[in-house]
């Protein structure tokens, strides 16, 4: 994939379709709800006449592939791994999408949908963000969720780790489907980690799926914690651990903005903090962690360590413009500057690791 998503590439010939490498970690996404993005920024260069007068200058605009699993698929790629997306593409909005992500040298495994993907139009122009106009995605009917469940099983039987986003809005994959689709690869023995809250989250756990990744917010929104503490994340992350299968969740990974990560596990909880970066855009530094979970894994690494990749990953990306991408020997490099501290069973008792 591309590292530089603003630029626009050309669309792959038969020759460019990408090609698995036997040694890279294979990461199947499920993206659920795939976004058209359209950024609107101000011009980043101002140039001026031979006279002085400065030419009249004009926005830029980005179009880009873009939505939870398309970002966590774009940072997995720039960490060296190979990722196959499984999602629906339909509409005016898929046709664009899917040339624009094939042009970055993604592997699509599409889905056709005959309600059509979601679009936004952002305006940066005044630095925050600001929705000029917004079309969300449509309902996927009984036979576009079969074809998404059976696309993703079947892709997650080649692929080191499965990666499992969410919908938005959250109604387009039904709790249900859900379920089904964890009982069955945890069936397979696939090791799965999902980025998901609400619902989504609650029906993850409960199937028994790996491991959770859930801001502080949602723990808070879902109704999982009393509050944004740590202990009361740790009570709110176990409690999640209790209610899943037997055997299966393995841990809640809650990232908490800029106060670092809590990685909790049944028997201990560790805190995991990136050096603080300066902001730049905070969309995608939890997608980008997600990837830099599942890329850990995939390679071998522990959870922790793997926490750790995924902490660079997201903290260089909020340094950026483009949602989900990054160097990979920039956050390899980084990634050894992130501190992990051992807080004991109940995330009262802290040390260095």
């Amino acid at each position: 994939m591309s590292q530089q998503p603003d630029a626009m590439p050309t669309h792959p010939t038969d020759e460019q379709t990408p090609v698995r490498r036997p040694d890279a970690p294979r990461i199947c996404v499920m993206a659920t709800t795939p976004w058209l993005t359209v950024t609107v920024e101000a011009p980043t260069t101002q140039p001026v006449r031979d006279d002085g007068s400065v030419v009249e200058q004009h926005p830029e605009v980005h179009v880009h592939p873009g939505g939870q699993g398309l970002w966590v698929a774009r940072m997995a790629e720039s960490l060296g791994a190979d990722a196959v997306v499984c999602g629906p593409f339909g509409g005016e909005a898929g046709i664009a999408l899917r040339a624009l992500a094939e042009a970055e040298g993604m592997e699509l495994r599409g889905v056709a949908y005959k309600g059509g993907n979601g679009v936004y139009v952002h305006d940066r122009r005044e630095g925050d963000r600001e929705a000029v106009a917004e079309r969300p995605a449509a309902p996927l009917d009984r036979h576009e969720l079969d074809d998404l469940y059976g696309t993703v099983l079947v892709e997650s039987l080649e692929a080191d780790v499965t990666v499992l986003t969410g919908a938005d809005p959250a109604h387009v994959l039904p709790a249900e489907v859900l379920s089904r689709l964890v009982g069955d690869l945890r069936a397979a023995d696939r090791t799965l980690v999902a980025d998901l809250s609400g619902d989504a989250a609650r029906a993850y756990v409960e199937a028994g799926g790996g491991v959770l990744k859930i801001s502080h917010e949602e723990m808070a929104d879902g109704g999982f914690a009393d509050g944004d503490d740590v202990p009361a994340l740790v009570t709110g992350a176990r409690a999640l651990l209790d209610a899943g299968a037997e055997g299966g969740t393995r841990a809640v990974v809650v990232s908490r903005a800029g106060d670092g990560v809590l990685v909790v596990t049944r028997d201990r909880v560790h805190d995991v903090v990136a050096p603080e970066t300066t902001v730049a855009d905070h969309r995608g530094a939890g997608d980008s962690m997600t990837a830099g979970i599942a890329v850990g894994l995939a390679r071998g690494l522990d959870l922790v360590e793997a926490v750790r990749l995924g902490a660079a990953a997201g903290a260089l990306n909020v340094t950026r413009h483009g949602l989900g991408t990054g160097h990979r020997d920039h956050i390899e490099r980084f990634a050894a500057r992130v501190e992990v501290r051992d807080l004991g069973q109940d995330g009262r008792t802290s040390g260095d690791a």
